[in-house]
């Protein structure tokens, strides 16, 4: 078990995994005949369930719950007046995402506001890469920069092994937010996954094309295997590090995963995921882990190889149809179009209605199937979060019967 460093009560520990909820993670193999299964699904929820645990890693682990927990994608962000505030106090994003008191209150605006079922920490998937050997800079309108690519064996030579005392403020940022928020939310952590970081590294910054990190797969394997092997080992370190400091969840966002062709992805990104995932496994077994992948319509089935708990879904992929797909011992996050948001209020209700019942009563994270959009409506984000704390699966479900048990499709 992951121990957390922070001097917090037994209360915020989490709990043990069962041999039942182990089954539900696909840790173990599942004991019970479809059947069963079915016998199962079709008793009445709201169950009691006595865990201490979050609502947010309740569903994560695939545990009966009275209604799905919620969170937003970029939760915390310039659709809010209070962020935008403090931005142009502080007009350096690295100094917004790297100064505790900062990370912070930038955290907790939206956990004030809307009481979502997980915070996550303000911070950046880029924000480990100095500690590292891979210096970078942020500009307002070219985004990420980093000077001084790797595109050959040369390079690879100022990689080192992630020096996690330089990331201090994020592990301190994440103990407090923890303290904060309490048994009332989870606390998220987040990380980039090697290829879409190595896309940033590759690249010198973002790319609509990836043509230079495409090309070395075909032209400088070697390099670009040493490059995700070292980014493999420095991202599973700093998992476990946000778990320690008192991470709840983590996320792994592949974003650039969807870029490639699915036996692409196969090669050159899924492996690499998964040797984080059984890195993470080893050390801290409890916590859940999410990936999300933007694009990943063509990837669900193999997304489900990596090992992860939750598979995140983007809104171009139909919720039931992901859930026939992946069937319904998966776990699944997702996936309201954020541009809802910007649609009438009973529109945004009847969406995240639909959403809810396509996924069924058990093992689903609502949430957007992107960020927050620039510009939301901070009161149709208030209502969003408001619908989903007051929705039941007994009123969504009335017969009292679970949506029909799907079988995941054969991936080939």
């Amino acid at each position: 078990m992951c121990s957390i460093s922070s001097p917090l009560s037994s209360s915020y520990s989490i709990a043990p995994l069962s041999s039942a909820s182990s089954s539900w993670l696909g840790f173990i193999p599942h004991a019970k005949t479809r059947s069963s299964r079915l016998t199962t699904r079709r008793l009445r929820c709201p169950r009691a369930n006595l865990s201490p645990d979050p609502l947010l890693v309740q569903a994560a682990r695939g545990h009966a719950i009275n209604r799905p927990p919620v969170w937003m994608m970029r939760q915390a962000g310039r659709y809010m007046a209070v962020y935008r505030k403090v931005a142009e106090k502080y007009p350096s994003f690295r100094e917004r995402s790297e100064t505790v008191d900062l990370i912070v209150e930038i955290s907790l605006q939206p956990w004030r506001a809307f009481q979502p079922d997980g915070v996550i920490i303000f911070s950046d998937i880029l924000t480990p890469l100095p500690a590292f050997g891979v210096p970078f800079e942020i500009e307002d309108v070219k985004g990420p920069i980093i000077e001084s690519p790797i595109c050959d064996e040369e390079g690879l030579k100022c990689l080192h092994p992630i020096d996690l005392e330089k990331l201090q403020f994020v592990g301190e940022s994440l103990t407090i937010l923890r303290e904060e928020v309490g048994e009332k939310a989870a606390v998220l952590g987040f990380v980039g996954a090697p290829w879409t970081i190595a896309t940033y590294i590759v690249e010198g910054g973002t790319t609509r094309t990836y043509k230079n990190i495409k090309r070395m797969c075909h032209t400088a394997p070697h390099v670009l295997k040493a490059l995700l092997s070292h980014l493999t080992q420095a991202i599973s370190d700093y998992i476990i590090f946000q778990v320690k400091s008192g991470a709840q969840c983590i996320q792994i966002f592949d974003s650039w995963g969807g870029q490639l062709p699915p036996d692409v992805w196969e090669q050159w990104s899924k492996p690499y995921i998964k040797q984080i995932v059984s890195s993470v496994r080893k050390k801290c077994p409890e916590t859940p882990l999410v990936l999300y992948i933007n694009g990943n319509g063509g990837l669900l089935e193999r997304m489900t190889e990596t090992g992860v708990d939750v598979i995140g879904l983007d809104w171009t992929v139909d919720m039931a149809d992901a859930r026939r797909r992946l069937g319904n011992d998966v776990n699944v996050q997702g996936n309201v179009d954020p541009a809802y948001l910007f649609s009438p209020l009973p529109v945004l209700t009847n969406e995240i209605h639909r959403v809810v019942k396509a996924a069924g009563q058990r093992g689903h994270i609502l949430n957007l199937g992107h960020g927050v959009l620039v510009k939301t409506p901070e009161e149709a984000v208030a209502h969003f979060f408001d619908v989903v704390r007051g929705l039941s699966y007994d009123t969504l479900f009335e017969d009292g019967v679970a949506a029909k048990e799907l079988e995941p499709l054969p991936t080939r």
